[in-house]
Formats: C-alpha cells, structure tokens, sequence
C-alpha cells in the first residue's frame, strides 16, 4: 500500500510529492514496517491483555508433582494471560500489508505461514486453557499442520520453472557453491524439516519472560539484513550467495516481526504481564523457517538462530538419553536437570533475569556470526 505512494513521484514538480519516492525503496520501506509494529503493539497490547484477562486465558503451569523444584520457581506465573502471540501477528500481518510491495508472492506466502502456523498454535494454546493442564494437541496434528506448509513452500518453488533449479542445490555456511545440485524431491523433505524444525525449536524457547521474544528479535534482524543481499543482484554477486529477486522484499516483513517483538517485550518483560504462547511461537519459528528457504539460506539459520537450535537439542538429548538408559538400566536418567535447557540453568540456581539476558546475548553473538559467514565464504 505504502509502495505505491512513489508512483505519485513521477514527473512531478512538488518538492512534496518528489519526497514520496522514498516508498520505493525497501531499507526505508523495512524500518517504516518496524515502527509501525512496534507503535501497534504499544497501542493495542494494554487491550490484548484485558480482553485475554476477560476470556479468562490463563496460562496453565504443570504441577509440583510433574516439574518438582521448577514449580517453586514457575507457580507464582499460574494465571497469566496467554496466546498473546495473537498480539504480534495481527500487527505483523498489518504492517506488512501496509509497507511490503503487494505483488510480491513470497510476501503472501510468509502471511500464510503465519496464519496456518499461528491457528495451530491457537488450537494448542486453546485446549490447554480449556483442560487447564500442559495436553494441547496432538504431536501428529502439529506435524501434519507444518508439514501442510511445507508442501505448499515446496510447491511454490519446484513448480516454477526459473526457480526450481536453484531451490533443489543445497548450499551450507562457509562455502560458495553448492554441496548438491540437485535434491530432487528430497527438496520436500528438507525444506519440511526446516519448517517443523525452526518452528518447533522457537516453541521450545518460548519458557521464560522475554526469552523468545528477544531472540526473534535478533534473528529477525539478522534476516533482514540477508533477505535484502539475496534480493540484490550486486551484493548478492559481490558476496557470492543465491539470488532470488523477490527475497529483498521480504527484508520489510522480518523488520515487521522485528518491530511486532520489541512492542511485545514491553509486556513480555520480567515480570511478564503476558506470554505469547503456541500462538506467536509456532508462526515465528515457522516464519523463520520459510524465510530462510526463499533467500537460500536453510542451514545457516541453525548458526543465526543458534539459541533456538541449542533450546531444541537439549529436548532431544535428554529425551534420547532417558529412552536409552531406561532400556539398559530400568530407570531413566537425564543429562540436564530439566529441558529445555533455560530451565536446567534455572534449576543450577540462576536468577531468570540473568537467563533470560545471557541468551539473549549469545543470540546477538550468534547472528553476527551467521552474517559474518556471508563474506567467509
């Protein structure tokens, strides 16, 4: 909508209608999209929390007997509105409507994951209120409603014929050129696992005040910055990644989540007067996941969005672990005192401020990182 403003530009003598052609450009149009989802949320979060508050969608917290000591550390939280993650979506849904170029397809196809991510998550978020327990939906419905995504990703790419040749190669941190040329219809499975993968590990994250929400923040700072090199025909030449000439725009949608998040952590701060829920961490992770396919650069968000990927394996490890040695031994035993990791550090006698900060500073570290291997290639 915005975008269209410099056509007005055009041929004009009005100092005042010349200035409109700024809209053209997408660094000016990316940091318009920040402030107005940060301006959004600030408006409308105080009524998010009300109404929430009014529905009585209070966030569940599992019992002395299922989180033992965590309990005594969590239980003050029993009560907290959740499913704010509503919050951030409708701002990041208006502002991209507002500031991206609407003939951008890959602009609609981030909407849709945030819409089909995000009622997934609302159901999740949903049940648990309704059962007043941690139980939402089903680990099979989740996946098959990221898996739907992900076919539809796929479709997108490796129906059209200028780009299904680059979609299918497989490029990794460090290294020019691809590592495969060609996946072929493996490109499904990848690029499924880079979905459910990135929106699976940011719901894991989501356990302390703030904790997602800042690391969103940086990685989506960071996406910004790489969607518009692959949107660049020169900078993409001159760094020697992928081009795709719609990435670009997408750098005014990540500065959207960038902005939504910020206004979010005005409320999601310690003490936090809200949580976002399934609701907003399924969309985000899912969000970073179809981002990261459509500039190229899958396996570089395990770098950029290292502490998700770290919050993700600890669940894992400990799961595998426990499986392991109650077969052997017939009695499970953890490698962490709980999982996903935030919580072990909590248990070790961490305040969760200082949790919540160290993250966040290994966040910032590991997206200077990820861009860093732009150019060490």
């Amino acid at each position: 909508m915005m975008y269209n403003l410099h056509h007005l530009s055009a041929g004009s003598d009005s100092d005042f209608l010349s200035a409109l052609n700024v809209f053209q450009y997408i660094t000016f149009r990316a940091l318009g999209a920040a402030m107005t989802a940060f301006l959004l949320s600030l408006v409308f979060g105080n009524w998010t929390i009300r109404k929430l508050i009014s529905l009585k969608m209070g966030q569940p917290i599992r019992t002395k007997e299922e989180v033992h000591k965590l309990f005594e550390l969590q239980g003050g939280k029993a009560g907290t509105p959740t499913m704010g993650g509503i919050l951030i979506l409708g701002v990041l849904i208006i502002s991209t409507l507002l500031w991206a170029r609407p003939d951008n397809i890959a602009v609609w196809l981030l909407v849709f994951t945030l819409l089909v991510c995000g009622a997934l998550g609302f159901w999740d978020d949903y049940l648990k209120v309704a059962r007043k327990n941690s139980a939402g939906i089903s680990e099979r419905t989740k996946l098959m409603g990221q898996g739907f995504v992900a076919l539809v990703v796929t479709g997108f790419f490796l129906l059209n014929p200028a780009l299904q040749e680059q979609a299918r190669a497989l490029y990794v941190p460090f290294y020019k050129e691809p590592i495969f040329l060609n996946l072929g219809w493996f490109t499904l499975v990848f690029f499924a696992l880079v979905i459910i993968g990135s929106s699976n590990a940011v719901n894991l994250t989501d356990g302390l005040d703030g904790l997602a929400a800042g690391c969103t923040i940086t990685t989506g700072v960071a996406y910004s910055i790489i969607t518009y090199a692959a949107g660049n025909l020169k900078i993409a030449q001159y760094l020697q990644i992928p081009y795709y000439p719609f990435a670009g725009e997408l750098s005014v949608v990540c500065m959207a989540l960038v902005g939504a998040s910020f206004g979010f952590l005005w409320f999601n701060c310690h003490p936090a007067r809200v949580f976002m829920g399934d609701t907003g961490s399924l969309a985000i992770g899912g969000f970073f996941g179809v981002v990261a396919i459509c500039c190229k650069q899958e396996l570089l968000l395990v770098v950029v969005g290292g502490v998700f990927v770290i919050e993700a394996l600890s669940v894992l490890i400990q799961r595998t672990w426990f499986k392991i040695t109650k077969r052997v031994y017939g009695e499970g035993r953890r490698v962490f005192l709980m999982s996903p990791i935030h919580h072990h550090f909590e248990l070790k006698g961490w305040k969760e401020n200082t949790v919540i900060v160290r993250f966040w500073i290994l966040s910032v570290m590991f997206a200077l990182l990820g861009l860093a291997t732009l150019k060490l290639r």
